[in-house]
Order: C-alpha cells, then structure tokens, then sequence
C-alpha cells in the first residue's frame, strides 16, 4: 500500500511565486502580457495592427498544455501517448479529417523529446503555465494574420516573438521602466494583483513556528519579486522565509547539472559575485538545488532532509523538482477550480475541521473550460470510426500523477488543515486520480468511478 503524504514529514517547504503564492487578476493580466507583446511586434517589426485588436470571445483559444509546432502554425492537444486529439492552424480548429491527412494515426513526429521536458526546442513550445497563455493566442494570430496575404509552408515568426518577451521581461526592464508590462504593474499593481488569503499567510506562520524552513524559489527578478511580495503578504514578508532565491531561472535551478549556476549575493538588486557554495539563510540569486540542499541538512542537522515544493508550472516546477532533485511537489492547477460548486459541505465524509478552507459555494464556478479545445483532462480521440466515443487522458493529465505528489486547486485548500493530515498520494499503485484534493476533477470521473480510459 502506497504511504500519504504529510507536510508534517517535511523538513523544508518550498514556494513558487507566481501563480502559486501570488494569485493574478487573470483576465487583466493575460490583456496586459499580450498587448506587451503585440505593441512590440506591430511598432518593432512591422506586423499588421489588426493583432492590437482582440475582441472577448478570443480567449477562448487560450488552454495549457497546449504545443505550438513553430514551423507548422499548429497548436495540437495530445494524449498522453503523444495521439494528437484535437488541433488548429492559427486560430482555426482542424476537421479530425485535416489531423489524420497531414499527421496520421500516430503520435506526434516531435513527442519523444516533448515529453523528456527538453528546455528549449526550436521545433515546438509548450504552454502550460498562466502567464504564457495570451502568447499562444498572439502567435496563433500571427499565423492568421500571415496567412491571408500568402498561405506559408514554413513560418519564422518566432524569433520575433522572443524578442517580444525578452524587450518586456528582461532583467533589468523592472529598474529601466522598459516594455509595457513592468510599468503597468508597479502603477496599479491591485488591478493585476490578489491579496494573499490570511488563512495563507497564517498558515506560513504556523509552518514557520513548527521548526519548518521555508524557501521562496522564483525566477522574478528580486525588485519584481519585492513588488509582489510586499502587495500579496504586507512589507514584513521577509519575515516568512528563511532563505528566498530570485532570477533562479527555473528548470535549470533544478536540472543544470554537473555545471551547477552558481549563487550570487543582492545589492540594491544588482547581483554581486559568485559564491562558491551557500553558507547561510538569507536573500539570494540564480544559484542551484544542489547547493541549497547541502545547506538545508546545516540547516535542520539531518542527512537528507525532506523538502517539498509547491509550483503551477509542470515544466518549470513540478517535473524537474521531481526528477532531478526527488523532492515532494504540490501542483497548484487552477483547472481544478471549475469543480468547486459541485461540492456541498453536508456531504463530506470528514468532520469540518478537519477539512482544509475550500471557498467552494459560488452561484457558477470560477473557471470555465475553453469551448475550442475542451477537457484539460481527458477528451475524445479524433477520426476513429467507431460510433462509441473513446475517451482518453490529455498529456497534461498524464504527467500531474506522474510527477506530483499531490494537486491542488490552490494554497488556501490545505491551508486549515492539520499539519500532520495525511493525504493520498499519486503513485503508480493507486488510482490515477488518488492525489487530485480535495476531490479529482469531474471530467476524470464517471458516476463516482474513474474513467476507463483508452
């Protein structure tokens, strides 16, 4: 029998920013990130002025897990065999016709280094975090955009897209007021930002109290990261971690081995010289999981201290804190919000203090599924002619109980419970929905039970 999970178990906790303590106001921030990235293109290079145009029924393209095939202009949804379930060019959603004539009954060409979690390809991107969504409706316009003057065989616009996001996001944009992104935020950042729950920052409190270290791992850069902070927990923020890591440049904070990046000192957010290891608690840049381990057993006197990591990101956060650290990882996947109506106190099998604060009693819920690529979860499989509908997992789904520990919908689902409450764990002798709390996701279930899948 497979062992739950406690935090109580754990030596070290360690937090994602954004998406994960930080929560966004989602659709003001997804029309800021793309109209940063669009004004750049249209003013820099020269695309058409009609992508500065979106209208509201465009987010519905907007789905993660999502890969974009750079030099095809296709967006492809998978299963978790690499299948291509549903796919469009541009914005324009392919006929199961159109899928099997230019990819066949097979999976995808560019799968097998796809799901390795490969860093960077110049054949594919994948969009599987919030703040890379709006990207994939700007490229998918381009596409449309390039194609109604002269239909492309291949496309090249992507170079320009990177250069989009590094004029907005670069590190020192923050300092310089450079982009449209950074301004926007430090002028009104209520409009973009949510306050921290108290039930989180009371939480973090109680972790901190129970002889816990408490690490802050976000690839922000520190004045950033600062700004975030200070609006989400109040100006003693610092107050709650032990050590906190900015520009860790997440995968390869996790994965960049044997050439580990070095930690480098802060000055008036100026990073300062390498250090040859970590020594001590405190506020620090890029840097490696390597050298943070070898401080977190100084820090708790064990040989091999237990760190989990909470993150929204399975590229990012999830995958490589599993597979090249082997610590515990808490997915926060918002996709599990579009279930919280369905669930009525009266019903729960534990008494109610033992249950985490799970705001769930709305009039509709909070997130809703893109009508264009359906399920994050399951979907149907395109262009078999068998009349019974095959229903089988997304890629994404596959990888949740591959690499998590547990999921969960957001911090203040666990935030009252028990430190030592044991959850069920994802492994690969449970369920595959056995880690989803507080419940799994509807589309996984069938009358209660989970669903056969393909």
């Amino acid at each position: 029998m497979t062992r739950p999970f406690s935090l109580a178990e754990c030596d070290a906790l360690g937090f994602d920013l954004d998406h994960t303590l930080c929560r966004y106001n989602r659709p003001e921030t997804a029309r800021l990130i793309y109209d940063s990235f669009a004004r750049y293109l249209v003013t820099e290079k020269g695309y058409d002025k009609e992508l500065l145009t979106v209208t509201p029924e465009s987010w519905d393209f907007c789905c993660k897990g999502l890969a974009l095939d750079l030099e095809d202009g296709n967006f492809l949804k998978l299963a978790g065999d690499g299948t291509i379930l549903r796919a469009s060019h541009g914005t324009k959603s392919m006929t199961p016709e159109e899928i099997l004539e230019i990819y066949g009954r097979r999976e995808w060409k560019h799968f097998k280094t796809f799901s390795g979690m490969v860093s960077r390809s110049a054949k594919y991107y994948c969009y599987d975090n919030y703040f890379d969504l709006p990207g994939a409706l700007l490229c998918a316009r381009i596409v449309d955009c390039l194609d109604k003057h002269d239909r492309q065989t291949k496309y090249n616009f992507w170079k320009d897209v990177i250069a989009a996001i590094q004029h907005n996001y670069k590190t020192s944009a923050f300092k310089e007021n450079c982009g449209t992104y950074f301004p926007e935020v430090k002028n009104d950042p209520a409009k973009y930002l949510q306050s921290c729950p108290e039930s989180v920052k009371k939480w973090l409190r109680q972790l901190k109290n129970a002889g816990k270290v408490l690490l802050l791992i976000t690839s922000s850069h520190s004045d950033y990261c600062r700004l975030l902070c200070e609006h989400i927990l109040g100006n003693d923020f610092a107050g709650l971690f032990d050590i906190v890591i900015t520009n860790a440049l997440k995968p390869g904070f996790f994965s960049q081995m044997p050439n580990q990046r070095p930690f480098r000192t802060l000055e008036n957010d100026e990073e300062q010289e390498a250090l040859p290891s970590l020594d001590k608690p405190g506020w620090y840049s890029q840097g490696n999981a390597t050298h943070l381990y070898e401080l977190l057993k100084k820090m708790t006197g064990k040989p091999e201290p237990k760190v989990v990591y909470f993150g929204d990101s399975m590229h990012s956060d999830i995958f490589p804190a599993r597979h090249y650290s082997n610590w515990e990882t808490v997915f926060i996947l918002e996709e599990l919000r579009g279930d919280e109506v369905m669930i009525p106190v009266e019903t729960e099998s534990e008494p109610l203090e033992k249950k985490g604060k799970y705001e769930g009693h709305h009039p509709k819920a909070p997130y809703s599924v893109s009508k264009q690529w359906g399920s994050f979860f399951v979907d149907s499989i395109s262009g078999l002619e068998s009349a019974e509908e095959t229903l089988t997992n997304t890629w994404s789904c596959k990888c949740i109980s591959a690499y998590s520990t547990i999921a969960i919908p957001r911090l203040e689902a666990i935030a009252d419970l028990p430190l030592d409450y044991r959850f069920t764990r994802f492994s690969s002798n449970s369920l595959e929905t056995a880690g989803y709390y507080p419940k799994p996701p509807r589309a996984l279930l069938s009358n209660g039970e989970p669903v056969t899948t393909k």
